[in-house]
């Protein structure tokens, strides 16, 4: 009896713990900008149907049918807890089993978009109750259990939640003549969240300035009476135009990289040319990073390919580090979407010689 006040203050410890992680979290719904994506970060009920297969040691080699009731939360973007009643019966004639369980247990998320995959980890207290009418043996006992199931969104409060998890029991033998025993159960049913994600502020875009038109350098100095003036220009060309998304191989035609290359070729004093390459926030910072000096080198190397010699460029990655627009949505395409600002190659410290007016 002590064993199992031990087991049940441990899944009640266990539980407070989680909460605690719980309303620690950023009071935002979802995770902080900049990590690879929103979700909805409520307490959720998932009420489920379930199909068990207990371990015929316990005198039946039929299923059983149940159901669960289980109380969810996101506690990172990759972890949830989720704890909870479930339970269960077997009639084999006059054989019966009831199977009764409270316990808590850690799902491992792969991902928050629509479809989550996840993987399960879990322990609790289990009653057993199995035999002939009246001459039952029964004994409430430690378990733990694993396995493994997904969730679906089918917005942003409904859901749906199956899994399947296999469960050991440690009986002490006191009741039953064994020692342990398995059983599997198949899970399947809704969740709801309680709280709808807040609907962001809209934020707006940063429109850049319209660009230049670059006169040829020999067009600029046959009407020039004079020497011209240096200028410093900024060009910021979405990667969308440039790359694939999630790629660094450059489209076969660019016709913007061709202006500034032909600028810069027949305008040979004009140096200090960084290429600074940006992401968004999709992915893990350390890819983000590499992406964005792949990017960024491409575009170096398309206007070397271009007659500009390669010691007036500087190619460099800034990953995700600096976004211009901030998006929350909820759906992967609409984020990819939002994020397009974010996804920027900037040259900058381009000298242009212009004719005076």
């Amino acid at each position: 009896m002590n064993h199992i006040k031990s087991i049940a203050l441990a899944v009640s410890l266990l539980g407070c713990s989680a909460a605690s992680m719980a309303l620690a979290q950023d009071s935002r719904y979802g995770s902080a900008p900049g990590s690879y994506n929103y979700y909805n970060a409520s307490w959720y009920v998932a009420p489920s149907v379930i199909s068990m297969d207990p371990d015929s040691r316990f005198g039946t080699g039929h299923r059983g049918t149940g159901g669960a009731l289980r109380l969810g939360k996101p506690v990172s973007p990759d972890w949830d807890i989720q704890f909870g009643p479930a339970a269960a019966r077997v009639h084999d004639g006059g054989q019966r089993y009831r199977q009764v369980t409270v316990g808590i247990d850690a799902l491992y998320v792969m991902s928050r978009e629509d479809f989550r995959p996840f993987l399960l980890l879990g322990l609790g207290a289990e009653y057993d109750k199995a035999g002939m009418h009246g001459a039952e043996a029964q004994r409430t006992s430690p378990y733990i259990n694993a396995g493994l199931g997904f969730q679906y969104g089918f917005d942003n409060q409904w859901g749906m939640q199956a899994d399947v998890r296999r469960a050991r029991s440690y009986l002490g033998g006191n009741d039953f003549s064994f020692d342990r025993a398995s059983t599997t159960v198949l899970s399947l049913g809704l969740t709801y969240a309680f709280d709808k994600p807040r609907t962001p502020a809209p934020v707006a875009r940063m429109v850049a300035p319209p660009e230049p038109v670059m006169m040829p350098a020999r067009v600029a100095f046959a009407t020039a009476p004079e020497a011209p003036t240096p200028q410093f220009e900024r060009y910021s060309l979405s990667s969308t135009e440039l790359f694939e998304f999630d790629s660094a191989e450059l489209g076969v035609l660019q016709p913007k990289l061709d202006e500034i290359a032909n600028a810069l070729s027949h305008n040979q004093q004009i140096g200090e040319i960084v290429i600074t390459g940006h992401t968004d926030r999709l992915g893990t910072a350390f890819y983000n990073q590499a992406l964005s000096q792949r990017r960024a080198e491409a575009v170096k190397a398309y206007l070397v390919n271009r007659a500009v010699a390669a010691d007036r460029l500087l190619a460099v990655g800034r990953g995700e580090s600096q976004p211009v627009v901030d998006c929350r949505q909820q759906g992967r395409t609409e984020l990819i979407h939002c994020l397009e600002g974010n996804r920027r190659v900037v040259i900058e410290r381009i000298e242009l010689e212009r004719p005076s007016q």
